[in-house]
């Protein structure tokens, strides 16, 4: 079996641009769909009908994420990694020769379906295939492929929906699964996996008798509400509030998300320097109640001077949590339950982000961008005392 050691350096660097590129993919669409709410609204439909339909994607990766991380514990990341853009791709071009809603909404779900696959599977890849003192900086270059697939929504699908409408935009992210399918197919070898050392022959369950993988998903969970605050309702703020053309909106979102990636390779960097995904956790979640809520205070008083920047830096903030996170699953889970505690993880970040574009729109109906902001520097407050203080 090839080991860690043996398996060269741009072999293994290859398959972590390979799982950074499918991951993307799979972002565009379950994150970058937030971007056709201003055309949704401009033909009358209300911003919580919208909200729902573009949070269709969400649904479906947040249903069958456990689902395939109990598919790669059983037969590994390289399968997983060329059948769920496949589906993706399938969905996406299916999807292009609608134009009834429902049905729409039916092949965004089973595009979702698809994009469920490459969150275990490309973190699995790197998890196994990365010694511990790479391992930070690995998965902060793989958690790019969040905001990075959240920047390529905001610059390509705004513009390609107004020039050849909504159907249409929806082939950008299939497209883009469709070419990580292909990669992936000639690209991923699956990591080693050592020797179970259980008593029966299987391995332990990590979380019996232990909270610190429960507490992880809940910090997660908490801090993903600003998180897709931002990412769902950022641009239509921008354009609605601030005054912002959909242009020029759009142009700093992806900048703002470009910002945001560099700031994901940064954390991880930084666990690796300290030796703790943890401890820089606590410390994200802190600044994240601190930008956030500096974002409120200028919303509500329509200082757009300090609001814009704050909502850059809140955009970098609010990610920088991903990384970490994900990285201390995987470690603590271990190789033959990662990719359900993976699964798990990311189960409750996306169902959060499912509920926020419908009830946050609402929200945003009934209050304001500046109440929005606010709850959501509350919820990022409540996973401060959470974060475990030490990991096994």
């Amino acid at each position: 079996m090839t080991t860690v050691t043996e398996i060269g350096a741009a072999k293994r660097w290859s398959m972590l641009g390979l799982g950074v590129f499918a991951q993307s993919s799979s972002a565009v669409l379950v994150h970058g769909t937030a971007f056709l709410l201003p055309a949704l609204t401009q033909r009358g439909m209300s911003l919580s009908t919208a909200g729902l339909l573009v949070a269709m994607p969400t649904i479906g990766l947040v249903c069958t994420l456990i689902a395939w991380g109990w598919i790669v514990d059983h037969v590994g990341e390289h399968r997983v990694l060329v059948a769920g853009p496949g589906l993706m791709l399938v969905a996406g071009v299916a999807a292009a020769t609608v134009t009834n809603y429902v049905a729409l909404g039916a092949l965004l779900f089973l595009g979702g379906v698809g994009a469920a696959s490459t969150n275990g599977a490309s973190g699995r890849v790197i998890v196994g295939w990365f010694p511990p003192e790479q391992r930070g900086l690995a998965m902060g270059i793989r958690q790019t492929a969040q905001p990075l697939g959240v920047a390529i929504g905001a610059l390509t699908i705004p513009a390609v929906a107004a020039a050849h409408g909504f159907s249409t935009a929806v082939l950008v992210p299939a497209v883009m699964a469709g070419a990580a399918a292909i990669g992936c197919l000639f690209g991923i070898v699956d990591p080693p996996r050592p020797e179970s050392s259980g008593a029966t022959g299987r391995p332990a369950n990590p979380y019996r008798g232990d909270s610190t993988l429960w507490r992880i998903h809940g910090v997660s969970i908490l801090l993903v509400i600003p998180q897709a605050t931002i990412w769902t309702f950022g641009l239509l703020w921008l354009h609605r509030d601030v005054g912002l053309s959909l242009g020029a909106a759009g142009a700093l979102v992806t900048g703002a998300q470009i910002l945001g990636a560099a700031g994901r390779i940064g954390a991880g960097m930084w666990s690796d320097r300290v030796g703790s995904r943890l401890r820089p956790l606590r410390t994200v979640a802190i600044a994240a109640v601190i930008s956030m809520s500096a974002l409120a205070v200028a919303a509500w008083a329509h200082w757009w001077w300090a609001a814009i920047p704050i909502l850059i830096a809140a955009s970098v903030i609010t990610v920088a949590d991903n990384g970490l996170a994900f990285t201390a699953v995987a470690e603590i889970a271990g190789p033959y339950w990662s990719g359900r505690g993976l699964g798990i993880q990311n189960t409750g970040q996306n169902l959060a982000s499912a509920v926020i574009a419908p009830a946050f729109g609402a929200l945003i109906t009934v209050s304001g961008f500046p109440i929005t902001y606010a709850l959501a520097a509350v919820m990022a407050l409540a996973a401060v005392p959470l974060v475990p203080r030490v990991s096994r």
